[in-house]
C-alpha cells in the first residue's frame, strides 16, 4: 500500500494489458517501471471531447525532438498542451514514431492465432472507463521503448529496454484528460529489457501533488527576419 498523501489512486497494469484513468488538470500519472524491462504504450484524450487526442505529430513539431525530455509538453491533434513530462528517473530513452502494436501486426509476425495487442488494451481499458472511441489510434507514446536512429540519419533499430527496476516518469495533466497504458504485449519482436523479451507488469500512479513544476513552453517558430511579413493579412 502507497502512503504518500499526494497519490490519489495506485494501479498494476498486468503484463500484455491495460489500464486507463481520468486526470483533472494539475494532476499528475506516474508511469513505473517495476521490473526495468517493460514498454509501456501511452495515449491520453480530452475529457471533453475525445475526438482531441495526443498526437505525436504535432508534438514532434511543437518540441523539434523526435522524443521528449523533461520539460516538454504533448500537443493534441488541435494543437493544445495535453501532458507535460514534469519527471523522468529513467536514461530518458522513449519512442515517438513507432506504431503501437495490433492485431494485423502480428499477423504479420506470424502469428496465427490471436495475440493481445496494445490496440485492442487501449480500446478496452477506456471502455472500462465508458469511453468510446471514434476510431483507433496507432500513434502511441510509447515510454521507455528503445528505438534508435542509425548514422545515415534515416534507419531506425529496434533494440530492448535499458531502464533499471523502479525507473519512472512523471506526465503532468494540462486538462482534464483520459490517459490509457498499456504494457506491451510483444514477445516476438525483441523490445524488452533482459535478453528473454517477456511482457511484465507496470504500475501506475495518480498524483495529486509532490511532483516537480514544469511552465508549459509555447511552440517552436522559426526565428523572424525584419523583412518577413508573410501571416499579415491582405489589404
Amino acid at each position: 500500500m502507497n502512503n504518500n498523501p499526494d497519490c490519489r489512486a495506485e494501479q498494476l497494469i498486468p503484463a500484455r494489458h491495460g489500464k486507463a484513468v481520468f486526470l483533472a488538470a494539475g494532476e499528475a500519472l506516474q508511469i513505473i517501471n517495476l521490473h526495468g524491462t517493460q514498454v509501456v504504450d501511452c495515449w491520453a484524450y480530452t475529457a471533453a471531447d475525445v475526438s482531441e487526442y495526443m498526437c505525436m505529430e504535432a508534438t514532434r513539431v511543437w518540441n523539434q525532438r523526435l522524443n521528449p525530455r523533461v520539460g516538454d509538453s504533448f500537443i493534441t491533434n488541435m494543437r493544445h498542451p495535453i501532458l507535460t513530462l514534469v519527471e523522468d528517473t529513467s536514461p530518458g530513452v522513449h519512442d515517438t514514431f513507432m506504431a503501437a502494436c495490433d492485431a494485423r501486426r502480428y499477423e504479420l509476425l506470424g502469428c496465427s492465432e490471436p495475440h493481445r495487442n496494445c490496440h485492442d488494451n487501449l480500446h478496452e481499458c477506456l471502455a472500462a472507463l465508458d469511453v468510446t472511441l471514434p476510431h483507433g489510434n496507432l500513434a502511441s507514446f510509447n515510454i521507455f521503448m528503445n528505438i534508435q536512429v542509425q548514422p545515415d540519419g534515416i534507419t531506425l533499430k529496434t533494440l530492448p529496454t535499458v531502464t533499471q527496476p523502479g525507473d519512472y516518469i512523471t506526465l503532468r495533466a494540462e486538462m482534464d484528460c483520459y490517459v490509457a497504458l498499456s504494457a506491451c504485449p510483444q514477445d516476438i519482436v525483441s523490445i524488452q529489457g533482459q535478453g528473454d523479451n517477456t511482457p511484465r507488469d507496470a504500475q501506475l500512479r495518480i498524483l495529486t501533488g509532490g511532483f516537480p513544476g514544469a511552465a508549459v513552453k509555447g511552440p517552436w517558430v522559426p526565428e523572424k527576419k525584419p523583412t518577413d511579413n508573410h501571416c499579415q493579412s491582405a489589404v
